[in-house]
């Protein structure tokens, strides 16, 4: 098949490299004249490498990234409230945007994906049974079997209504400091309340000469996120170590507003993610709260599972076939998303109370912590 994929994010070059490899004529369409990653450090679950693996990137990504074993969360008393280990044979694995994005743009072009840059597709009609892709001045430029929507949060192809959420975050990268204490292995966080979270990610390297490096971020609420280039960053500085002594070492090396990047969020799904001859993907299908750690994950699920229907299935068929092997997968998690980020994230009073003095107690009960394992690592139900 001739097939268009438009954006190169994540889900956008991992299909691309899959569909390439096996045959298809595929071009990736992408609106920026130089396509880069957008946000700060990820963490890849045991399935999402399973797909690197595939795609044939997941010992480069292993040597860049670095392994996660847990995800600890505190209060600024010092009380655990989230403790979630990772199973010790299938860590995950945190990276640079930057790194993931290389190793699959490679990948892509190795595959032989044909790339124009510099081009916003606005429409992709349907025309005697083709989809035609139209920039926004109304010309064609192309007609082909499919289009896969990879263009994310910004897709102009995407029907999805999402629901901003109320709180979103600032990123920034740093060195890993010689100075700490925290481990390297860990996914750390601190809370006041579910105002204000302040974490720091280790993130590997984002090439094979570069330091280790950290993702430092903060949660505030949206409406805070529009005046964030007016801020004093020493005051914000000064905030967060307040509320955690132990991240000053990583805040040293910020020292200007534009060391750290704002990040919205949104939440909604698309009921049927495909049309005929058009079939969405990550972001542009369904969009959450980074919370529970899951958004490359999603991507690069949705990759293979369309890869795979494509390869069993004739065109007409495939595009059913992928959305219903992503259904339940999606929502689940898709509704653990909508039920356990206003415990961490949001102007609630009452939601930290029952998160500290119920759901974080409930985690040591039997079995409890083999349930949590499996929801971090994505497989809670098979992806």
């Amino acid at each position: 098949m001739k097939i268009a994929v438009v954006g190169a994010g994540i889900g956008g070059l991992a299909l691309a490299s899959l569909a390439a490899r096996a045959g298809h004529e595929v071009c990736l369409w992408e609106r920026f004249e130089q396509p880069r990653p957008v946000g700060s450090g990820l963490v890849i679950q045991p399935v999402g490498l399973a797909v690197l693996d595939r795609i044939g990137v997941g010992e480069e990504a292993r040597a860049l990234g670095a392994p996660i074993a847990r995800m600890q969360g505190h209060l600024a008393s010092g009380r655990s409230v989230l403790d979630v280990s990772y199973r010790v044979s299938t860590p995950g694995l945190a990276m640079h945007r930057s790194a993931l994005f290389s190793l699959l743009w490679q990948a892509a072009r190795q595959a032989g994906v044909a790339v124009r840059t510099g081009t916003e597709i606005h429409t992709a009609p349907q025309v005697q049974g083709r989809r035609t892709l139209c920039l926004p001045d109304g010309q064609t430029v192309d007609d082909v079997d499919l289009v896969v929507d990879a263009s994310g949060a910004g897709s102009r192809l995407s029907p999805l209504q999402a629901r901003p959420l109320r709180f979103g975050a600032i990123w920034g990268t740093v060195p890993w400091p010689a100075q700490t204490a925290l481990p390297i292995n860990e996914l750390r966080q601190r809370y006041r309340a579910a105002s204000r979270m302040v974490g720091v990610l280790p993130v590997g390297r984002m090439h094979a000469s570069d330091v280790q490096r950290a993702a430092v971020f903060w949660s505030m609420p949206t409406d805070a996120l529009a005046t964030w280039g007016q801020s004093r960053i020493d005051a914000w500085r000064d905030e967060a170590v307040a509320l955690w002594p132990e991240v000053a070492p990583f805040l040293e090396t910020i020292i200007d507003v534009s060391h750290m990047t704002p990040a919205r969020y949104a939440h909604g799904t698309l009921r049927r993610p495909y049309a005929p001859g058009l079939v969405f993907i990550g972001d542009a299908a369904h969009r959450a709260s980074p919370q529970l750690g899951q958004g490359a994950n999603m991507a690069l699920l949705d990759a293979w599972a369309l890869f795979t229907a494509l390869q069993s299935r004739p065109l007409d068929e495939a595009l059913p076939r992928y959305a219903a092997m992503r259904r339940w997968h999606v929502r689940m998690y898709q509704m653990m998303s909508a039920l356990f980020t206003p415990m961490y994230q949001s102007g609630s009073r009452s939601l930290p109370v029952l998160r500290d003095h119920l759901l974080a107690p409930a985690t040591h009960l039997p079995g409890v912590p083999r349930l949590l394992t499996a929801l971090v690592s994505g497989d809670l139900l098979r992806p």
